[in-house]
């Protein structure tokens, strides 16, 4: 989801999808607005958010608006991987600060025992797209706290080259292969495309959560197909 608005993001949340993602990395969601969509979606989907970016700070406040499942790119060893399992716990597991009265996680301070649970409920998605990831992937899934692992076909793509061939058959070896890796070594693995058969071949590759379309996409090509129908019966 990148139209940023609480109410678009209800229309997708009663949709009938298992899952959304609110994405923070390539559409212009802030805190506030990410905020707003958690509490329209989480009644009726689960919500991810995807973080543009692996800060401390920013993880503290999005797990304190609500969220308890991130998805963050551009995780390129164990190292990166620890570290935000460590950004998304409380002491002694890590190094989230304290302040959740002021929060939605905590019902705003009304579950008594947050800060001693909300360990247990935290999930952490980390996102494969790069060839140093590839090469440490089996490193990252190690990791204690790495709960799923999402394949970034495009970043991947331009990273080992291929920026205007993700088709490639190289590129299509590459994304099948770690798609297997992470199914093999007992993790989640997920990805995003939106043509059927490709969606159909991570699947069979062993993807189990796939995001199949995104609202600003598909809103836009609606619409140029709409104007484009009666721009053209009008001429």
């Amino acid at each position: 989801m990148g139209l940023c608005d609480p109410y678009a993001a209800e229309v997708v949340a009663r949709s009938g999808f298992d899952w959304v993602l609110i994405d923070g990395e390539h559409a212009p969601n802030d805190l506030p607005s990410v905020t707003r969509q958690l509490q329209v979606v989480s009644p009726f989907t689960a919500p991810i958010v995807r973080l543009p970016m692996s800060e401390p700070w920013l993880i503290k406040q999005v797990l304190d608006a609500g969220a308890q499942t991130l998805l963050i790119p551009m995780v390129n060893s164990a190292e990166d991987a620890r570290a935000l399992v460590r950004a998304m716990r409380y002491p002694p597991d890590g190094i989230r600060g304290m302040g959740h009265v002021l929060g939605r996680g905590s019902n705003f301070g009304r579950i008594a025992d947050y800060s001693a649970s909300a360990n247990d409920q935290m999930c952490l998605i980390v996102q494969i797209e790069t060839r140093a990831a590839v090469e440490a992937l089996d490193e990252i899934m190690a990791v204690d706290g790495v709960d799923g692992v999402f394949v970034g076909p495009a970043d991947l793509a331009c990273d080992m080259g291929y920026t205007n061939d993700m088709n490639n058959p190289v590129m299509l070896d590459v994304v099948a292969d770690t798609l297997r890796r992470i199914t093999a070594a007992g993790k989640p693995a997920g990805i995003i495309d939106f043509p059927d058969a490709a969606i159909d071949q991570h699947f069979a590759n062993g993807a189990q959560f796939v995001a199949v379309g995104a609202d600003v996409v598909m809103l836009g090509r609606l619409l140029a197909d709409l104007a484009s129908k009666w721009t053209q019966r009008i001429a």
